[in-house]
């Protein structure tokens, strides 16, 4: 199948292309800690020429506990996006969890994300695919964490079906008993032969899964990301904010923004590697 390449602004994504970075912090904590990540993604992306897509929840619906931060909502939300993309210029994704949340989500954002928990949820995805084709934006759909890699071509058929070619596939591991996600690097080659671009998720991959609220192996993202550039991904999602022990959500998987340059730098080292092989 033809490779196809996505593209979102001026960034282009896929074979050949440079790596698209999509990062950020996992939900909206407060306008200033937003703004504060944004800042540093836009300064990072100009200085080192990269391709980085803002991204924050506007609300965590599968939180383990009901007494977790869900985060400011839907109005709240956009609002803030939409203050990323005027002061910054990043283009911005956010997770959707409802059918009725794709079209205000698509007048703000460059990418509307289909969590893995809600990618077999068809009036969702077709939500989100009529909202990209009016907007001309992508959607991105993240792999299952107990669906098959091959199984994901279903996602690409239904946004296809309603006229969207702008498809990107998202790896962020596989269950494994109750506890654990590993990650079958095989996911990535298999979900790129559909001819989409696909995306490794850096951060979610590392959690681990159980208790009043989730785990995760920080120090394990850079390699894994690392292993998912050199396999052939064509963008990384990784979260990141300024303080993770006391963030409000996924603080043991989120990267320091003390540590992003450097993971940036060894990701796009090697995406340039891989290109010129």
């Amino acid at each position: 199948m033809e490779d196809r390449i996505v593209e979102i602004g001026d960034y282009k994504v896929g074979t050949g292309q440079p790596l698209l970075l999509i990062a950020g912090p996992c939900v909206m904590e407060s306008e200033s800690m937003v703004m504060q990540v944004a800042e540093f993604l836009a300064e990072l992306k100009d200085r080192l020429g990269l391709q980085i897509v803002f991204k924050s929840s506007f609300d965590k619906a599968n939180r383990t506990s009901v007494d977790s931060y869900r985060g400011p909502g839907l109005d709240e939300g956009m609002k803030l996006l939409e203050k990323v993309k005027q002061a910054t210029g990043l283009p911005t994704t956010t997770d959707i969890h409802e059918a009725s949340h794709a079209a205000p989500c698509a007048e703000v954002c460059s990418i509307l994300q289909i969590p893995a928990f809600l990618a077999r949820q068809t009036d969702l995805i077709v939500a989100a695919a009529d909202a990209a084709v009016a907007r001309n934006i992508c959607v991105n759909v993240k792999k299952p964490q107990f669906v098959a890699p091959e199984d994901t071509i279903h996602a690409v058929r239904k946004c296809e079906a309603r006229g969207l070619r702008s498809v990107m596939l998202t790896e962020r591991g596989t269950t494994f008993g109750y506890g654990q996600l590993i990650n079958d690097f095989r996911c990535i080659p298999i979900m790129k032969s559909f001819g989409v671009p696909v995306v490794y998720d850096a951060t979610h991959s590392v959690q681990t899964p159980g208790g009043a609220t989730t785990g995760g192996q920080r120090h394990m993202v850079s390699p894994l990301a690392r292993a998912a550039v050199a396999v052939g991904c064509d963008a990384v999602f990784f979260e990141t904010h300024p303080d993770p022990d006391n963030a409000k959500s996924d603080g043991p998987n989120m990267v320091s923004l003390a540590g992003v340059e450097q993971l940036v730098r060894q990701l796009t080292t090697l995406r340039e590697t891989v290109i010129a092989l």
